[in-house]
């Protein structure tokens, strides 16, 4: 079995157990709704006998003086419920580490068959990104607890890299003429890492909406209630686009200064320019209502969004369904 044999195996083997991890968490969360916290309990004023003169009124506690023995048994329902779901939760953690490794294998070997960075073509891209998407979130997720993020991390690397190999794949070949270019470590490295935080902020925005609706209405109770408050997901959502914007304005010029070189100017209206230009707005306008108008909340959250959309139209579709300079990454 050569490099670009064991590559493309081992890449279907990451996919499989990236769907395992996903599975993991989607019983974690589905779990979770037993795991709620105990509602308070109701307090009356009961008779409470003393001696033989009689009785006095006392604040007793319903639940305790009714079922002491069954009120033990529920809370260690209870307990066992929250055990589960961790439980759960670090099958899946597992799985996506273990997804993880076989996953970079899989890009070094194709990096080893090609001799060359493998990110040239759209299978190359994806699965190089993905790994990058999935380290980060692993590494954030040993420093900051973040696996609130594992099941949709693991989908989409899941989803993401069943396309790599079967509609974006493509056999191990030479570099085009026009990718002969010292920017083509950087100007691509700086896209799939402006991706990878583009798209883990759109995720903590879909997040936020769900949470912030749910602590509107006052029912925040099931996995919901495992997610970091409201406000601490719209703030990592922003700091992700806050930590993508400068790269993703470096891949524009360095884009363009590579085109000049490539193409004879430096910006021509291709399909992708434009979408990488209406991109940037986007996230520019986000960034700056964020800091200047304070823009909070479900706003701020959808244009968060839209950009994480339009970052992947710009990359699947201008690339699979229009006809540009940039075809040659199909």
């Amino acid at each position: 079995m050569d490099y670009a044999e064991f590559s493309f195996q081992a890449m279907v083997v990451a996919a499989v157990v990236y769907l395992f991890a996903g599975a993991a968490h989607t019983v974690e969360w589905a779990a979770a709704k037993n795991a709620t916290a105990e509602p308070p309990k109701k307090r009356r004023r009961v008779k409470v006998l003393v001696g033989a003169a009689g009785g006095r009124d006392e604040m007793g506690d319903e639940a305790g003086l009714e079922a002491r023995a069954g009120d033990g048994g529920a809370r260690r329902e209870t307990e066992n419920d929250r055990l589960r779901v961790d439980q759960f939760g670090r099958v899946g953690l597992a799985f996506t580490t273990v997804a993880f490794f076989v996953h970079l294998a899989a890009v070094v070997t194709r990096g080893l068959a090609a001799d060359r960075a493998p990110w040239a073509n759209m299978h190359e891209f994806t699965a190089t990104s993905l790994a990058l998407l999935v380290g980060a979130y692993l590494v954030m997720n040993l420093k900051w607890s973040m696996r609130w993020l594992g099941l949709f991390v693991a989908l989409f690397s899941s989803i993401g890299l069943g396309l790599a190999v079967t509609v974006f794949y493509v056999d191990v070949s030479p570099l085009v003429p026009s990718l002969h270019s010292t920017w083509f470590m950087f100007h691509i490295s700086a896209a799939m890492a402006s991706g990878s935080a583009f798209t883990v902020g759109a995720i903590a925005s879909v997040l936020y909406i769900v949470r912030e609706r749910a602590e509107r209405r006052g029912e925040v109770r099931g996995y919901l209630a495992k997610l970091p408050d409201s406000r601490a997901i719209d703030t990592f959502a922003y700091r992700c686009a806050a930590f993508a914007f400068p790269m993703f304005t470096f891949v524009i010029a360095a884009g363009a200064i590579w085109a000049q070189y490539a193409w004879g100017r430096y910006w021509g209206w291709d399909p992708k320019e434009t979408w990488s230009l209406i991109t940037w707005a986007v996230y520019a306008a986000y960034l700056h209502a964020r800091s200047t108008a304070g823009w909070r909340g479900t706003p701020a959250a959808i244009i968060s969004i839209i950009g994480g959309l339009l970052f992947w139209w710009n990359y699947v579709g201008i690339n699979l369904f229009v006809q540009g300079l940039h075809s040659y990454a199909k």
